[in-house]
């Protein structure tokens, strides 16, 4: 972690940010997979039926679930969590960007009919 903290510059930070609007339009070409990476009694209250759910706590054991192939954008109700869970995968060779403004940021965006925009039969 002490390598990876010292290699990291303002470049890779900004790079590790995509908004909901760009999420929309990577998950619809089959690029990305949305992880949620909020507690269970979190996810039982409300969730995102197209997102991959593992717990922040759980992230490490669970590598395997995740494709390797897309990029893995993390999701936390805001970004804080998020943040952790991008760097972690980062460090363990995925490509991972935060959803800005997180979940409530998404959940935003697809609100009414845009909705529709998110085309579910890629999930």
């Amino acid at each position: 972690m002490e390598d990876f903290l010292r290699s990291m510059t303002m470049k890779d930070i900004g790079t590790s940010l995509i908004s909901a609007d760009q999420f929309v339009t990577l998950f619809n070409g089959g690029e990305t997979v949305l992880l949620d990476i909020r507690f269970p009694f979190e996810t039982r209250l409300w969730g995102m039926s197209f997102a991959v759910a593992i717990p922040l706590n759980e992230l490490p054991d669970r590598l395997a679930e995740l494709p390797r192939d897309k990029t893995i954008v993390c999701a936390c109700p805001l970004d804080i969590r998020s943040n952790i869970a991008c760097q972690f995968l980062l460090q363990q060779g995925f490509t991972a960007k935060i959803l800005v403004g997180g979940l409530l940021a998404l959940a935003d965006r697809l609100r009414g009919g845009a909705a529709n925009d998110l085309k579910l039969d890629r999930a």
